[in-house]
């Protein structure tokens, strides 16, 4: 297969992800389009949209052992996990832009990498980048939801919807983490 014809299929399937999720794409903007299906980190997209720097809150943080099997990382019940809930939110504005929860499998994942995750208050991509970590991003799901919750974050209302996508990311062929990204509907 010609690299053409990869990117058509990739394309096609990420088209169609999100038109499964129920999400109208033409209703979308080009960055919400860009932010949903975008392989790279968020927070150097959204420093460089945005034009300020991008802080995170890290809402909770816990090393937990799972009850039940998560397919998506290839693990089974019991296995030690670090399941992390943050805001990324502008430095200058002070407004919270995204909210992210993540499932790290700690035993694939290197000390140093560990260490300063739970350590720091860095965006998980940021850390990709200082430590040279090799990552392949899929995307599992897109949705659009209620923000319930998650509204006060972001100054909504309740059944204000927000935006989201999940993907599982992969280092040394194999699965160690699934992130959950979400933003209001009516940002960017």
């Amino acid at each position: 297969m010609q690299a053409k014809e990869i990117t058509d299929v990739l394309r096609t399937d990420l088209y169609e992800l999100l038109r499964d999720s129920q999400i109208d794409s033409s209703k979308l903007s080009h960055f919400q389009k860009i932010l949903l299906i975008a392989d790279g980190t968020l927070t150097n997209l959204l420093e460089v949209f945005l034009n300020e720097p991008i802080g995170v809150v890290k809402l909770s943080e816990e090393i937990v052992s799972i009850t039940a099997d998560i397919l998506p990382l290839e693990i089974k019940a019991g296995t030690e996990v670090l399941e992390r809930k943050i805001l990324l939110y502008g430095k200058t504005s002070q407004r919270n832009w995204l909210y992210a929860d993540s499932i790290i499998v700690l035993e694939r994942v290197e000390e140093k990498f560990r260490e300063k995750l739970i350590k720091s208050h860095m965006p998980i991509g940021k850390l990709w980048v200082e430590h040279k970590t090799e990552t392949f991003k899929e995307i599992v799901t897109y949705a659009r939801e209620p923000a319930f919750d998650l509204s006060d974050y972001f100054d909504l209302k309740r059944e204000d919807k927000l935006l989201s996508r999940t993907y599982r990311v992969f280092s040394n062929h194999q699965p160690v983490m699934m992130i959950t990204e979400k933003f209001p509907e009516n940002s960017f």
